[in-house]
Formats: structure tokens, sequence, C-alpha cells
């Protein structure tokens, strides 16, 4: 009785877990596996959207990718972004928690101030740094020629114009990964800094031997989402500078975005972003194995 019991609890157990992840896994059916197979199916075809037209061309699309020199640079450019944005947006985001950790009067007005442009739109936030960036009468500019240094038109220079969108990109980003270091840093026992400080190690020794092992798995975490995000890069890029000036911040989902809707190619446009999704895919496995960490706490 006993043993029937327990295999009809157990039942009951496993029928109230399926039921309860239904939802979750036919909304993942609707709209992420059936629209990656369509999608899949597509990059393997020669599809105008336009028309409806599409013949199969097997891998024809993709190896045309890797010799189109419009879509390398994307890459290219994508990878700048990338590159700069992940060790500097992930130093000042736990610079920033580690001034804002201790308790003071203006603490909560200061988490604020910092967390405000994580939930700016995109568009706002591109539309008021072109006028910063203005060459005539941005703020920028204004600021140079206080300090005597000659204005820069930071948009409508191919050399420097990524650089706009990356200073952007931190300022817009920086306060979300701020607090997900706060909330590192307060589930590292004080106990540890304490005892620290008895035997006699500086803030700096702390902060060495303490502080960053601890956040190893936090850091790890804002690394790989960090890493994420400014590889599929393209809201900022549509805003503030629409891919120019000659095509000089143009990222791979945008060159997706405009071989899909603007030239129509949804069989190349398909294969792009199939190229972009195990570019992530690679990159994100090599993070999480590289960043991997038995320190616990």
């Amino acid at each position: 009785m006993a043993l029937g019991k327990s295999y009809s609890l157990r039942k009951s157990d496993e029928r109230t877990g399926i039921i309860f992840i239904l939802p979750a896994f036919i909304l993942l059916v609707v709209f992420v596996f059936i629209p990656m197979s369509k999608a899949f199916y597509y990059s393997l075809h020669d599809y105008m959207l336009v028309s409806g037209s599409k013949s199969f061309v097997g891998l024809k699309n993709y190896s045309a990718l890797l010799q189109d020199a419009k879509f390398v640079n994307s890459i290219k450019h994508t990878f700048y972004f990338a590159v700069i944005v992940i060790p500097v947006q992930t130093a000042i985001a736990l610079g920033l928690a580690l001034l804002i950790k201790p308790q003071h009067r203006y603490t909560g007005f200061f988490r604020t101030a910092f967390f405000v442009p994580v939930v700016i739109s995109t568009a706002v936030a591109g539309t008021v740094f072109k006028l910063i960036y203005n060459k005539d009468y941005g703020l920028l500019n204004a600021l140079l020629s206080a300090v005597g240094v000659p204005k820069i038109s930071l948009l409508s220079n191919p050399d420097i114009a990524m650089n706009g969108v990356i200073i952007l990109g931190i300022w817009k980003a920086v306060g979300f990964f701020m607090i997900i270091y706060l909330a590192g840093l307060n589930n590292i026992p004080q106990d540890l800094y304490e005892s620290a400080r008895v035997d006699g190690a500086t803030k700096i020794k702390q902060f060495v031997y303490i502080t960053l092992p601890l956040l190893k798995r936090t850091t790890a975490f804002i690394i790989i989402i960090t890493t994420i995000d400014a590889i599929k890069l393209s809201g900022l890029v549509f805003v503030l500078t629409s891919g120019g000036p000659n095509s000089s911040t143009e990222t791979i989902v945008y060159f997706i975005f405009q071989t899909a809707f603007e030239q129509m190619q949804m069989g190349y446009a398909s294969a792009a972003a199939f190229i972009l999704f195990f570019m992530i895919l690679i990159i994100s496995v090599v993070q999480m194995f590289s960043l991997r960490s038995k320190v616990n706490y």
C-alpha cells in the first residue's frame, strides 16, 4: 500500500510539473523553434520577400556571405565594438558598484541616477546623443573648445564614428550591470573582510584576494551577457548613424536588417542570421568554460 501511494504521488507530481511547463514549451515551439526552422529553410533558398519566389541553392548563400566584403566588414565593426565595450563597461560597472555599496545619505540618489539610462528608450538616447555629438552646437565640442581642443565631427568621420556608438552603448547599459555587481558584492560575507582587516590586509589586498575571486561568477555572467548584446548590436546604430558614414558603423544585425527588409533578399539574410547565431553560440560556450569558477560563498 505504501509503495503504491508513493508511486501515485510521484505520478501526480510529474503531471503537475508537465502542466506548469507546457505553456512555456508551447510558446518556445511557436515563437522560437518553428521560426528558426523556417529561417534555416529559407537560408538554403534564393528567396525574394516581395515576389515570394524561391529556388533551392543549398549552401550557396553561406559561401557567398563569406566572400561578401560588406558582410565581412560588418563582422569587423561588430567585434571592434565588442572588444572595447566588454572590458571597459565591465570595469566601469564594477567601479560604480563599489562606489555605491556603502550606505550614505545620498546612496539611493546615485543608484537611481546611474540606473536611469537603462530605462531610457534607445530612440530617445540616440536622438539626444546626436545633438551632443553635433559639430556646430553640440555639448561635446563645446567642452572641447573650452579646454582648447579642436572640434571633432564624431558621427561623420568614418575613422571614429564607431567610437560615438561605443560611448552611447556603455552609457546606456552600464547601470544594469552595476546593479548585478552590487548584488554580487552584497552576497560576499563581511566576515572575510573583517578577518582580513584583523590580519592587516589593505583595501587593495582585500579587493584583489577577496572581492575579485568571489565575484568571478558574477563577472562571467556579465561578460557573457555583454558579449551577446554587443554582437547583436543594431538599435543604437539604427538611431544614431544608420550604418554610416560609408558603412563604417554597420554591424551584422544591421546588415541582416538591410538585406532582408530593404533589399528583400530573405534567403541571403537568413543565412547571415544563422552565421551570427553560430558565432554567438561558439563564443558563449568558450566563455562559459574559460570563466568557470569553483569558488563558493
